[in-house]
This record gives structure tokens, C-alpha cells and sequence, in this order.
């Protein structure tokens, strides 16, 4: 059986790859945050990012993260995470999100460096 030869990844798939990662693990505080009945700044409250909005706004704000997600992982080019130039710029897109968040929420709520 001969397999396919893959097809190259274009730099703009990586470019989405990154977003993705990075929109998925903005998902994951917002719903967490609104599933506990909690309020968690989003860039609707009052002032943006620093006052707090509802835990229903923040269950809207994470299924908005996470379709954002899937058409950039999903419905943009082949993602595969087995691939290694996938999986890196992912994981980029999720640790670069993930230290941003911990730096600026940290800030507000007590847990800065």
C-alpha cells in the first residue's frame, strides 16, 4: 500500500494553529469560572478586562473561545497533532496564553509573581 504524500503546511495554517491553541485555553478559565457560578473579567465588563462580568457572560465568552478554536484548528488547513511543527506551534499557542492569563488575572486577583 503506498501512502499519500503529505501535503505541506502552509504558514498561514501555522499562523492558525497558534490562535487556536491560544482561543482554547482562554475557553477553559471563563468556563470554568462561569460554570462555578463565578464572575471573571472578559473584555465586556466594566472597565474592559478589569471589571468583573457575570458567570453567564463568561459561559458565552468561553463557547465563543472554543468555536473560535475549532474553525481555527478544524476548519482551517489539516491539523494533525502528530505532526511535529502542528503540535509546537499549538502548544505555543496554549503556553504563551496560559502565562498571559496567570500574569494578568494574577495581577487582579492576588496571585501576581
Amino acid at each position: 500500500m503506498t501512502r499519500e504524500a503529505e501535503a505541506p503546511t502552509r504558514w498561514y495554517h501555522l499562523v492558525a494553529y497558534f490562535f487556536g491553541g491560544a482561543s482554547l485555553t482562554n475557553a477553559v478559565p471563563h468556563f470554568v469560572a462561569g460554570v462555578s457560578g463565578r464572575a471573571l473579567q472578559t473584555p465586556f465588563a466594566s472597565p474592559p478586562t478589569e471589571g468583573l462580568s457575570s458567570a453567564t457572560v463568561n459561559v458565552l465568552w468561553a463557547l465563543f473561545n472554543l468555536l473560535v478554536a475549532y474553525l481555527l484548528l478544524v476548519r482551517s488547513g489539516r491539523f494533525e497533532l502528530r505532526r511535529s511543527a502542528h503540535a509546537i506551534v499549538f502548544a505555543l499557542g496554549v503556553t504563551l496564553m496560559a502565562l498571559e492569563l496567570a500574569r494578568a488575572l494574577g495581577r487582579l486577583h492576588g496571585g501576581a509573581l
